[in-house]
């Protein structure tokens, strides 16, 4: 049996990509264009067609008018078309680096199923993976944390040293998810040392290496010699370019927003219906919210940057004879707020199971955290480690404020799942759990103010 593994945990969801002009009214298009001016890098027409599904996917009335030309358009031209025509889609478009190994995609679907099903699809995806396998000699272990998707460890015999992950998308998370953008968020990291070998996708998962250590629980995160790690590890990944030169946006506004677009008004359960009304704030209240917080929190200053944004305790990968930490499960990976990812995280230390806000690092604890990242966030950029107190306090203030998007955001969340989901978890009473400490919380850390 495998246990303290490297596998996929709550993996909730996917990266929503940014809306050009967002805010400013503009809409996001393509047309043709001429070639590229000096200095001015091109998308090629493959670079196109792929820009053009991405867009397709997100904003299908955008894409239906002159989107739509651009792929044909670079085909029938043979000619890059300029980058200067894709500005705002452009800053929270991940680049996946030249020469990055391509992924396969195996035409094979995997039954959610318990049973004979799953073992099927996995062994047809192990015979392409691991031919020399001898399907009677594969172990299946079924991991049972998840609450978004299900994950199976496949190795053979009691050799757990070629461990492959596979991965089966929950029910309805392409309401969530863009999977393309998923996969390239992995590719990147992959490139940059950050996260284990895609080796490929299929019709609704995909398999990756494991990677050995323990996942890491609440009263892990908090010893210092594990969470100095973990903040080294997250400037690293706030580091990483893979914006292809481009100044990037966050895409944080645009993807609540898709969500709130997506939360049920009912239940059929007339029990759960009850729950529902008097639990969850109206929409006109979650509005005003969502409009609040991008008038506030986007003044704070915190840089955009690469970001992890589902930094839970089970995402992260602790290998103690190494010394080190990796993270796992990249669906949520892409531009956001440097602040955000790390109010995430520590929000994070509460726990998902049975969620105790309590264990919300003190200002002690923070201090020492924001510090540890502070000094390989700039060793990372060439800055040299000195830290100083007001720079601490600076991103004390940012993250602590936008703790509160990251309930906001996956109280919206988890309210899509409990109308969906198969899996056996109260997502309506997360949803709760998770909008009343945004409002509790509001009331505290918007007391905090940045220094002069």
């Amino acid at each position: 049996m495998l246990s303290g593994t490297g596998g996929h945990w709550r993996g909730k969801g996917g990266c929503w990509r940014g809306q050009a002009g967002e805010g400013n009214g503009q809409r996001a298009g393509l047309c043709p264009a001429p070639p590229a001016l000096p200095g001015c890098s091109a998308l090629q027409p493959g670079e196109v067609e792929s820009l053009y599904r991405e867009l397709k996917w997100k904003f299908p009335s955008v894409a239906g008018s002159a989107a739509e030309e651009a792929p044909a358009w670079a085909a029938r031209s043979r000619r890059p078309v300029s980058r200067r025509v894709l500005p705002a889609v452009m800053s929270n478009y991940i680049h996946v680096p030249p020469g990055s190994p391509e992924v396969p995609k195996l035409d094979i679907t995997v039954s959610e199923r318990e049973g004979p099903g799953y073992r099927q699809g996995a062994l047809q995806l192990l015979r392409r993976l691991r031919p020399h396998w001898r399907p009677e000699e594969v172990t299946l272990q079924l991991f049972t944390d998840g609450i978004t998707n299900k994950l199976i460890g496949c190795y053979v015999g009691d050799i757990t040293d070629d461990v492959v992950l596979v991965r089966i998308y929950g029910n309805k998370t392409e309401l969530l998810v863009d999977r393309d953008e998923e996969v390239k968020s992995f590719r990147v990291l992959q490139a940059h040392g950050c996260a284990p070998q895609l080796y490929c996708t299929f019709n609704n998962g995909l398999c990756y290496e494991f990677m050995q250590g323990e996942a890491l629980d609440p009263e892990h995160v908090c010893n210092p010699d594990i969470f100095r790690l973990i903040a080294r590890q997250l400037a690293k990944i706030h580091t990483i370019h893979a914006h292809n030169g481009w100044i990037p946006k966050s895409n944080l506004w645009l993807k609540m927003g898709k969500y709130f677009s997506l939360i049920p008004t009912e239940f059929a359960d007339e029990g759960v219906n009850k729950r529902f009304l008097s639990d969850i704030p109206s929409p006109q209240v979650l509005q005003e919210e969502m409009a609040w917080m991008k008038e506030r929190l986007s003044n704070l200053g915190s840089p955009v940057v690469l970001c992890h944004n589902d930094l839970l305790c089970k995402n992260i990968i602790y290998n103690k004879k190494r010394g080190d930490v990796q993270f796992i499960d990249y669906e949520y990976s892409g531009y956001n707020y440097l602040a955000y990812d790390i109010g995430n995280h520590f929000n994070e230390f509460a726990g998902v199971n049975e969620v105790d806000y309590s264990l919300y690092p003190n200002r002690k604890l923070q201090e020492q955290w924001l510090r540890s990242y502070l000094e390989a966030y700039k060793e990372y950029k060439g800055f040299g480690t000195e830290v100083s107190e007001k720079e601490v306090e600076v991103l004390y203030v940012q993250v602590n404020q936008f703790a509160l998007a990251s309930h906001f955001f996956w109280g919206l969340w988890a309210l899509i799942q409990a109308k969906y989901s198969t899996i056996d978890f109260d997502f309506l009473g997360y949803a709760i759990v998770r909008f009343n400490q945004y409002f509790k919380m509001k009331l505290e850390v918007m007391t905090l103010t940045l220094p002069e």
